[in-house]
């Protein structure tokens, strides 16, 4: 099967299982702080912030997850089932390719950030800033969704001090690892 006939599959299944659009762009923050967007398969409910504002208000423990972590296992925000398998499997990340292509994103790099989350960063942010941020990174590959926010800052800020082309090797092939496993992902 070509990729072009998987691509198609993707999203003839997103379409399916939830009647909105297939594809979701939202505006992330690039190298020297230039905004893009972001291209992903759709893998929330089209409602999917208000969802999240009703769940972190009504439940503690997910508000309390969400604190450490900034996502959530069990989130009400997945499309059921379809969302939930290319989400575990990196596959809502292909349309990247294109920011790839189109010079705002990288293979391996830290995670792109939206302008709401700048804050968050702290003093690790001139490294977000410093490079194009990556489909994939360390953080991706040392636990993805286990680890807490600050963990995964502090991964892509020393990916960032420590590049190096032998380093971006093996996170692509730690890569094609993980996302065959589905391994520590939601």
């Amino acid at each position: 099967m070509s990729i072009s006939v998987f691509l198609v599959l993707i999203a003839v299944a997103v379409r399916l299982a939830d009647r909105g659009p297939v594809f979701f762009a939202q505006k992330r923050v690039g190298q020297d702080g230039r905004l893009f967007s972001c291209l992903k398969f759709r893998t929330m409910v089209v409602d999917a912030e208000e969802r999240l504002e009703e769940e972190l208000r009504t439940n503690p423990e997910a508000r309390s997850e969400w604190a450490v972590h900034r996502k959530l296992r069990e989130d009400p925000r997945i499309i059921p089932f379809v969302g939930k398998i290319l989400r575990k499997h990196s596959l809502d990340e292909l349309p990247q390719f294109i920011n790839v292509l189109l010079g705002d994103m990288s293979i391996v790099g830290p995670r792109p950030v939206t302008p709401e989350e700048l804050p968050l960063y702290g003093d690790k942010l001139k490294y977000y800033l410093a490079v194009r941020p990556g489909i994939t990174g360390a953080w991706q590959v040392s636990g993805r969704s286990e680890l807490s926010f600050d963990q995964r800052v502090n991964l892509d800020a020393g990916y960032v001090q420590n590049w190096s082309f032998l380093r971006d090797l093996f996170i692509i092939t730690a890569t094609v690892r993980v996302v065959l496993s589905g391994s520590d992902a939601y």
